[in-house]
């Protein structure tokens, strides 16, 4: 094993039952999931997936552009208690949201924040009548429209100040996409004409993800990292040396356990939790089907306690070159919460 023994810190949503992910359709049948991680910027290293429309439809929340905040924040307080929230990067903006700038968690079909060296977006897909009623508040905010109908929204950091201090930065500006009825925000100006481009064809988008991406299916909510994230910001050295210890003793244990190219872990409507791993070559992927499983069974460094209180291992199987685990969380088990705060040994690189 090279070097130093590594971790992914993963988002996991909890389970979101019998609703069926928004599709959005572009020349084939795609997962509106597929659809908007193909469609972000170059270099996009990390990014967290959910689908408020299936969330809406877990709670059972009758929500719309004419609901109150009260009724959000009760929602937000459900999704919040469920766990099935955390990935996104609007939740603390969402009354605001709702009240001042005609979307919201309530209304949106899904979100991708998306995040790099570069900068940060957020992508929105909303309902293709909602734009108008946007461009209205956004106007009506203080936000300086653009020449071009798909320019950017000039916002800002003092102007969000004013408008509610709960706002969170992404949203200092905007762009309105009608023709994919997307809604794109960053902290960034010049990122954010970066990230519509990626949108539009007009400039790069990101790669090496398909595999994790396909393997994921339609989630409900997901976590997806590129294997240089994953190595270079989620190491288990961050753990305490009585921990990287025992990591290194359980990978050793456990086999041969390579590095991957890409991860994603997400939320089916199943009940289930998959975990996706890229590897180079099937049979890498043949041995790290074998090792991980024994560690996913295994005590979890860093944490305390063992994988098996929060979660069993339904199956862990070769597809190619990608390794696919399918875990099934323990009732009651806040799993994403969990998983989030501290080192997983998930990979080693």
């Amino acid at each position: 094993m090279p070097g130093r023994l590594w971790i992914v810190g993963a988002v996991v949503l909890a389970l979101v039952a019998g609703v069926t992910a928004f599709l959005l359709v572009r020349g084939g049948d795609r997962t509106s999931f597929a659809w908007a991680v193909d469609h972000a910027p170059a270099g996009t290293q990390r990014l967290s997936w959910t689908d408020w429309a299936a969330v809406r439809g877990h709670e059972a929340a009758d929500l719309s552009a004419r609901s109150t905040v009260g009724d959000v924040r009760r929602f937000l307080g459900r999704t919040f208690d469920d766990d099935l929230s955390s990935a996104s990067a609007l939740v603390t903006s969402a009354p605001s949201l709702q009240s001042r700038f005609g979307f919201s968690p309530a209304t949106a079909d899904w979100e991708l924040f998306s995040q790099s060296d570069q900068g940060a977006v957020v992508m929105l897909h909303l309902p293709s009548d909602d734009f108008d009623t946007v461009a209205d508040r956004l106007r009506g905010l203080g936000y300086t429209e653009p020449a071009d109908d798909e320019g950017v929204w000039q916002g800002g950091a003092d102007l969000l100040a004013q408008i509610s201090p709960t706002l969170t930065p992404e949203l200092a500006y905007v762009v309105l996409d009608r023709g994919d009825s997307v809604l794109l925000t960053s902290d960034s100006a010049s990122y954010l004409s970066v990230a519509t481009d990626a949108v539009t064809g007009d400039g790069d988008r990101v790669s090496g993800l398909a595999a994790v991406v396909d393997g994921a299916g339609e989630p409900l909510s997901a976590a997806v990292y590129s294997g240089d994230y994953a190595c270079g910001a989620l190491a288990m050295e961050h753990a305490g040396a009585s921990d990287q210890a025992q990591g290194r003793r359980l990978v050793a244990a456990a086999g041969e356990v390579n590095p991957y190219s890409a991860f994603a872990m997400s939320d089916q409507a199943d009940g289930s939790v998959r975990v996706a791993f890229a590897f180079d070559s099937s049979q890498t992927a043949r041995t790290n089907a074998d090792s991980r499983a024994t560690l996913a069974r295994g005590p979890s460094p860093g944490q305390g306690g063992t994988f098996g209180e929060r979660f069993g291992v339904d199956s862990v199987a070769a597809q190619g070159s990608l390794v696919v685990m399918t875990l099934s969380p323990k009732p009651d088990a806040s799993v994403l919460s969990d998983l989030s705060t501290g080192p997983l040994l998930f990979a080693t690189c």
